[in-house]
């Protein structure tokens, strides 16, 4: 998850503001003393920050502190946990933060600099696979000056620090209750976020109470929050018209979100709002496995698949295809994998295949996840499978899990050919690159790219001006072309539904669209 331009992420928040007009009566006539309920598809793998680096990052926000965040409307990092924050120098190499002073866990601990440093160098210590440490790799060492200082030494320059540290994953923990060398696995947390985590059934869902002793930025509009997971879509939009919860986030399909939009009368007042998205689909491509590990072969994919028919069959107009890993509306947009390969071709990939002396058809297995990126992924990887097999040179069986055992199997490197959504960190091009590249690559599969790792990111990091870097990223975007490691397929738009009674939706998602859950609330009137 990176970050996106801040035009963009401005635009993301502009457009819920259809949210901020609606509400339902609130029992104790009060906005600040009412319990919100939020419905999503994508439950947390993890309650560890040290261990996340996915949807898990929605709990976490309301739940923790970081150093600097993005208060509501900024599309900047902002102080949070710290009072100020900034470069030391101009080459970007030392950031130093100074605490607010008074600052406790809600287990009643002190907050300090070597608190900070602790969950920060656990993060590295653990080096979860597929985790958080892989956002960490341009830092050195961790510094603190007294009680409430800390400077974070870089090993070398990267004007993206203060929005890595803006990130969940960042949040500070408690010592006494985080082990320093491994995870916390007890299901419970421990935090000086806005919120108070009360109980949690994993799958099921988590209930928050305003913490008393939170002091941010965070100007809390409830003063409590349910949040329910759901397997699946479908009963999660009963529920929201049953009016068992107040609103969803991530999930609704494409067929769910023409519904609610066209059937406006007969849904009991619901809203649907739709907003800038920078969230991606791709294919990874295992170079282990004896097809996938071929480069005519994953050339040979990349030559079929037909992401105008993938978005109108399955998506129907509420995604776009994707030629790139960097998305519309980030610097370094291309359409590299357009330019390449055209449009879809049999000809030109049994061309492909046979100059490499590879006989058609090629068995290849590819993997999905059944509840992580809505309901639609199991019809999406059905077209894959309907379009690459009608060209007669593959033939493709389709497998799936459950995200957990899936973020296992694919961590380990078992699956041939697998998909994978990125919701972004930041908005910056470097989180659509950076994170699927090198041995600690976020897919699980390690990505060695030299001139990626070596030249081009690090030349992008020496500039502070960041809509500057585009010459950067798109020659990145040409070797990810040239090697076909990852296939970008579709990027989506960014829907959230909502009960008439609710308001705040509009200021609710920040620019990693992460929802803050303490905007929402029930309107006494209209």
């Amino acid at each position: 998850m990176f970050y996106r331009s801040r035009l963009q992420a401005s635009a993301a928040l502009a457009s819920l503001t259809l949210l901020a007009g609606c509400g339902l009566l609130s029992d104790s006539g009060s906005e600040t003393e009412q319990r919100i309920s939020v419905g999503t598809t994508s439950s947390p793998s993890t309650l560890d920050p040290a261990a996340a680096w996915d949807g898990s990052w929605e709990l976490m926000r309301n739940v923790f502190q970081t150093l600097v965040s993005f208060p509501t409307g900024s599309t900047s990092p902002e102080p949070d946990a710290a009072e100020e924050c900034g470069f030391t120098d101009s080459s970007s190499m030392a950031y130093r933060c100074t605490l607010r002073p008074g600052l406790k866990f809600s287990n009643g601990d002190k907050i300090d600099a070597e608190t900070v440093k602790y969950s920060i160098d656990r993060i590295k210590t653990i080096k979860v696979k597929g985790g958080p440490a892989g956002l960490l790799g341009s830092l050195d060492r961790v510094e603190t000056k007294g009680d409430d200082e800390v400077i974070f030494h870089l090993a070398k320059a990267d004007a993206t620090f203060p929005f890595i540290l803006a990130t969940p994953a960042m949040s500070i923990v408690p010592p006494g209750e985080y082990p320093a060398d491994r995870i916390r696995d007890d299901g419970k947390v421990t935090g000086s976020g806005p919120y108070v985590l009360d109980s949690y059934e994993q799958g099921k869902q988590a209930e928050l109470t305003k913490n008393p002793g939170y002091k941010g930025f965070a100007d809390r509009k409830n003063s409590a929050v349910t949040i329910r997971y759901f397997d699946d879509s479908e009963p999660m939009v009963e529920a929201l018209k049953s009016k068992e919860i107040d609103a969803t986030y991530r999930g609704l399909t494409a067929e769910e979100v023409i519904g609610l939009e066209d059937n406006k009368k007969d849904n009991n007042g619901l809203q649907i709002v739709e907003s800038v998205g920078a969230d991606i689909r791709f294919l990874v491509f295992n170079p282990k496995d004896p097809a996938a590990g071929k480069l005519a072969v994953r050339q040979a994919v990349a030559q079929l698949v037909n992401r105008d028919a993938l978005v109108a069959k399955v998506y129907r107009g509420t995604a776009e295809p994707l030629y790139s890993m960097v998305p519309k509306g980030i610097a370094g947009h291309a359409t590299s994998f357009f330019d390449t390969y055209g449009d879809p071709d049999v000809a030109k990939a049994r061309e492909l295949l046979s100059e490499a002396g590879i006989t058609a058809p090629v068995k290849m297995t590819f993997w999905y996840t059944t509840d992580r990126y809505g309901s639609s992924t199991a019809t999406e990887f059905a077209e894959l499978k309907r379009q690459l097999e009608a060209s007669g040179l593959f033939r493709i069986t389709l497998r799936s899990a459950p995200w957990k055992s899936f973020q296992e199997g694919f961590n380990k490197g078992a699956y041939p050919v697998f998909g994978r959504g990125w919701f972004p960190d930041f908005p910056d091009p470097d989180n659509f690159v950076a994170p699927f590249v090198g041995q600690d690559s976020v897919t699980g599969t390690p990505y060695l790219s030299n001139e990626i790792t070596r030249e081009l990111l690090p030349s992008s990091r020496k500039e502070s001006d960041r809509g500057a870097v585009s010459d950067q990223f798109k020659r990145a975007q040409d070797i990810l072309v040239k090697d076909v490691r990852l296939l970008p397929l579709w990027q989506g738009k960014l829907y959230v539904a909502a009960g008439e009674d609710i308001g705040g939706g509009e200021r609710a998602l920040d620019p990693q669209t992460v929802m803050q859950m303490w905007e929402l609330y029930r309107k006494t009137s209209w």
